[in-house]
């Protein structure tokens, strides 16, 4: 089968060689899946690098997110068969971005019928990571304010359209004009393009004299120090992750002093700790999908030759939602 291997730690088009590998076979728990769609996101980036949280050993290959048909299964992994259409986080070293992957059977789930291939790819890990930050972590409210960083991008998309479903008002910071209209077409109801404006002003004006009751950060840096400016008494600031490339040095007597809360989110670490609680919100994140609450943001399809070039474009920010790769 075709596979796209990492052989030392670099940027992706230095570093990622397509080449014919085994097809891996199931372990104990573990599902077999030919790929139908891979879902590129920045910890693919980060994995080529070597920057990851998760270092597998090399080679390997990347891509932590699909959609396919289960082909063999597994002892010990029960409600599922050769057949089934699913979604999963591949087991690294054995990612995505390959014909055929495996999944801890913890890890993969029915693909919900209302998606295709493409937009059901993109679901998992940007909607959990969204869900689990806005109501587990942040205990979002109806009739409060979510301010969302890179709102045009694969996780914060996720996060507009499900701050709107929860009942927030949402204003969205993007950059660049096409992303606007992204962000408003999702329902976002204030958007500011950094581009155009001096942020921090117009995050003020957006917010009011109330703030920011939730502030969703996927991008560190700058956004980050802006929305501290912003965030409103008993607010917290979501810390998703750092796609600016800076890691923050918060002042935490900043924090003291405005009295706001700073929330970590390691979405990851509930498939240790929780994976129940995955479990059920897949099932209502498929059942929100039926009803056409949400719909995943997929910024472009492209094939297996185009991965390397799909994810320079994802590492410099010039990409909107997911874009997926279709072998």
């Amino acid at each position: 089968m075709k596979a796209w291997q990492v052989t030392t730690n670099g940027e992706p088009a230095d570093v990622m060689r397509l080449e014919d590998v085994e097809a891996p076979k199931p372990g104990d728990h573990q599902v077999a899946v030919e790929v139908r769609a891979c879902a590129l996101n920045f910890p693919d980036v980060l994995l080529c690098r070597g920057a990851y949280q998760i270092k597998p050993p090399l080679p390997f290959t990347p891509g932590i997110e699909v959609c396919g048909e289960v082909l063999d299964v597994g002892s010990g992994v029960k409600g599922f068969a050769p057949g089934d259409r699913v979604i999963g986080t591949p087991s690294l070293p054995s990612g995505g971005l390959a014909d055929r992957t495996v999944i801890d059977g913890t890890d993969v789930f029915p693909a919900p019928d209302a998606l295709d291939d493409a937009a059901a790819s993109a679901m998992h890990i940007a909607y959990q990571t969204a869900w689990f930050g806005l109501h587990r972590r942040a205990n979002l409210r109806s009739g409060q304010t979510l301010l969302v960083n890179a709102a045009a991008g694969g996780v914060g998309s996720a996060a507009v359209q499900l701050g709107k479903a929860a009942g927030a008002r949402v204003v969205a910071v993007v950059g660049g004009a096409d992303k606007v209209k992204v962000a408003e077409d999702l329902g976002a109801d204030v958007v500011i393009d950094r581009r155009e404006v001096e942020l921090i002003p117009a995050l003020k004006e957006a917010t009011g004299r109330h703030g920011a009751d939730v502030v969703f950060d996927p991008v560190g840096g700058e956004a980050y120090e802006a929305s501290t400016k912003v965030v409103a008494f008993e607010g917290r600031i979501l810390v998703i992750g750092f796609a600016s490339g800076t890691i923050p040095s918060p002042m935490l007597s900043h924090a003291l002093i405005k009295n706001y809360s700073i929330v970590g989110l390691h979405w990851g670490l509930y498939r240790q700790y929780d994976s129940v609680a995955i479990a059920k919100v897949h099932r209502e994140l498929a059942a929100m999908a039926a009803d056409g609450v949400v719909t995943p943001l997929v910024g472009g399809t492209i094939a297996m030759d185009e991965v390397p070039d799909g994810l320079t474009r994802l590492a410099a920010g010039d990409t909107v939602g997911r874009i997926v790769v279709t072998p």
